[in-house]
């Protein structure tokens, strides 16, 4: 009688626990998101201020607006090296750390180049004042350009030995061909050596300009002080004088046969699938982020638990439609004629074809609602500039608000892409 007592306490404790949960639960994934106080200088360039004197640090965040989709063909890793050339010495990144007592980044991908900086309150107008010379002001020069893309070229040649790597550049290749997202975010070892200085001179007067940039500022720094500084360090950073275009010529149907290739390492095959996403603009983004975990679930529930290490499925958008990519690695044997020990063909065909559940749907949205609560506010109000979104406040509820439908809906329209195959094969075990 009292095991059943106690039985009934812990049943009677899980339901008031799971039924708090579903209350407090949305209150927590749909908290009001801060808006910032906005600004624009005559140049164009758009401030987004956050003011937190609680905060022991002071971040900026400098977002350019062009990314390496922008790369000439043949010549990939331009807008790379011009994001390497802000700060081109570890000297100039050390002031951060030692002198300042903060951080700094730089990042570059399809989309966009930002700069991101820290440092201590006292050292916020220090900051603000290096980082105007460097971005407002790069100096370009032939001896530092070489030295960039020997750089450069040297972590493409690591790359180009690593068989996830190849994979995936031979994978987006095979959907996309020649349009932006199929080539290499970084340049190769190839288009590197035909990059010369007069290229990026020639990037940056197109991209590196006030109005096509936006600057976020946050943590421990006074409103009032912290414009006027912006404005005397960056408002004399021109604007463009070129037009910049916004679209390209869409890829050719591709070919669905399997392509292979070899593994550059004896030991290690890999296959990958890839479909065409969506853009990050797009209503179905969100839902396609949602069908993109419920994917990966599926298979890694599906897999012995060796096989599903190596396995992910990313859902890559940009300014225009993306990639979804699904990808196994496998050991010497495992993967060969006939996907080897891993149907991977029919467990991929099933995993994008089988109903989605109710179940599946509340567990793969929980997965993205706290990867869209990690994201800082000022992603939502830099996203809304890079790729036009209608509102920052909607974009970060807009994982809270998708519903079955919208997943089902995607997922019927994924249901007719051409899915392409890309298997790299090592020697089978003997």
């Amino acid at each position: 009688m009292n095991n059943k007592k106690v039985f009934q306490k812990i049943i009677f404790i899980g339901l008031i626990v799971i039924i708090l949960f579903a209350l407090v639960a949305p209150a927590i994934f749909s908290q009001t998101m801060p808006a910032p106080k906005q600004e624009k200088l005559l140049n164009g360039l758009k401030i987004l201020l956050w003011p937190d004197t609680r905060a022991n640090k002071v971040s900026v965040r400098i977002r350019v607006h062009a990314g390496s989709a922008f790369d000439p063909q043949g010549k990939e890793g331009v807008m790379q090296l011009l994001a390497d050339n802000i700060f081109p010495n570890e000297a100039s990144r050390e002031f951060f750390t030692e002198d300042l007592g903060g951080g700094l980044e730089v990042v570059s991908n399809y989309d966009y180049i930002e700069i991101n900086a820290s440092s201590r309150p006292d050292g916020f107008l220090s900051m603000l004042e290096t980082l105007s010379a460097a971005i407002a002001f790069p100096a370009i020069e032939k001896e530092t350009t070489v030295k960039l893309r020997t750089a450069l070229a040297a972590k493409a040649a690591v790359w180009e030995t690593e068989p996830a790597y190849v994979a995936d550049r031979a994978v987006a290749k095979r959907l996309l061909g020649t349009f932006p997202y199929g080539r290499p975010e970084d340049g190769d070892t190839e288009s590197l050596k035909k990059i010369d200085f007069a290229d990026l001179i020639d990037a940056k007067g197109r991209f590196l300009s006030a109005d096509n940039a936006t600057i976020a500022v946050s943590g421990n720094f006074d409103r009032a002080l912290g414009f006027r500084a912006i404005r005397r360090f960056f408002g004399s950073w021109l604007k463009s004088d070129k037009k910049v275009p916004s679209t390209f010529r869409q890829p050719d149907e591709p070919s669905t046969s399997m392509l292979s290739l070899p593994s550059p390492n004896p030991d290690t095959a890999a296959v990958r699938f890839a479909m065409r996403g969506v853009a990050r603009k797009d209503n179905s983004y969100v839902p396609s982020m949602v069908f993109a975990a419920i994917i990966e679930n599926r298979l890694r529930s599906r897999l012995p638990e060796a096989d599903s290490e190596g396995l992910f499925v990313r859902n890559n958008a940009h300014i225009l439609p993306g990639i979804i990519t699904i990808g196994f690695s496998a050991g010497k044997g495992d993967i060969g004629s006939g996907y080897g020990k891993m149907n991977a063909n029919n467990l991929i065909g099933k995993a994008i074809s089988d109903p989605i559940t109710e179940a599946e749907f509340v567990t793969a949205k929980r997965q993205i609602q706290t990867a869209w609560l990690k994201k800082p506010v000022s992603d939502h109000w830099l996203d809304m500039d890079t790729y036009k979104l209608t509102s920052a406040e909607a974009d970060a509820r807009s994982a809270d608000n998708v519903t079955l439908a919208d997943v089902n809906a995607f997922a019927k329209s994924a249901s007719i892409l051409p899915v392409v195959t890309v298997l790299l094969t090592t020697p089978a075990a003997k």
